[in-house]
């Protein structure tokens, strides 16, 4: 997870409707997330050849209050890579989420290690590879609940902006994460062609900060509108 602060002028036109930006200690960010998908299941069912894939994205954080009052902390996502055409019509057609297919790779273990050590996810974009990279340091942790790593970890709602401009949001559960700080952090990528002229800028400096989380069985739960 390698995070950047941005502007909040360049992420506003990309809130949902329903939701507000959700600010770390005043400063809007983004971040480059890469991950596996391990023994996947789509409602409930095993697809074959569609189980085990890489996905890499760009999110956002943004809240939204419920008429009860209640905080939903949430993200946005700008782009999501994913190495199978089937997988990216899917979630583009139930969920209306920006899933681009390509071919993707990576070195990561299969399974939580002590020392995952150096961590890279690949695509390949006009006949060349691509990758966001980082190496665990240290010994993993639950972080602390005020934490920048907690922020980042534990927004557990997706927002999507709909054809009709409404806003669906649904609910994704896991238990909070073990959390390694990560060093030698690197994006390598056409930026501009990848995200658009906009990110290309605040995504060619040094992230603000990165981690590498070990993850853990998620449930993602079916999308609905919101008022």
């Amino acid at each position: 997870m390698l995070n950047y602060e941005v502007e909040a002028t360049l992420l506003r036109p990309l809130v949902p409707r329903g939701t507000e930006l959700d600010l770390w200690e005043g400063r809007a960010l983004a971040s480059v997330v890469g991950f596996r998908f391990l023994r996947t299941r789509l409602l409930g069912v095993p697809v074959p050849f569609h189980r085990d894939f890489e996905e890499v994205n760009l999110r956002f954080y943004v809240r939204a209050v419920t008429p009860n009052g209640d905080t939903r902390r949430g993200v946005v996502f700008v782009r999501e890579l994913v190495p199978r055409a089937a997988i990216a019509y899917t979630a583009r057609a139930v969920y209306n989420e920006p899933y681009l297919a390509l071919p993707m790779r990576s070195s990561a273990p299969v399974s939580p290690s002590d020392a995952p050590g150096r961590i890279a996810y690949e695509w390949r974009m006009k006949s060349r590879w691509e990758s966001v990279s980082a190496t665990a340091a240290g010994a993993a942790a639950i972080p602390s609940p005020a934490s920048e790593a907690t922020f980042i970890t534990e927004h557990y709602w997706g927002y999507t902006r709909q054809r009709d401009g409404g806003t669906v949001e649904y609910e994704v559960a896991h238990p909070p994460w073990p959390v390694w700080a990560a060093e030698e952090p690197a994006l390598v990528a056409d930026l501009p062609s990848l995200y658009g002229a906009s990110f290309a800028a605040p995504l060619a400096r040094s992230p603000r900060s990165s981690y590498i989380a070990e993850g853990s069985e998620v449930t993602v739960f079916r999308p609905r509108k919101i008022a």
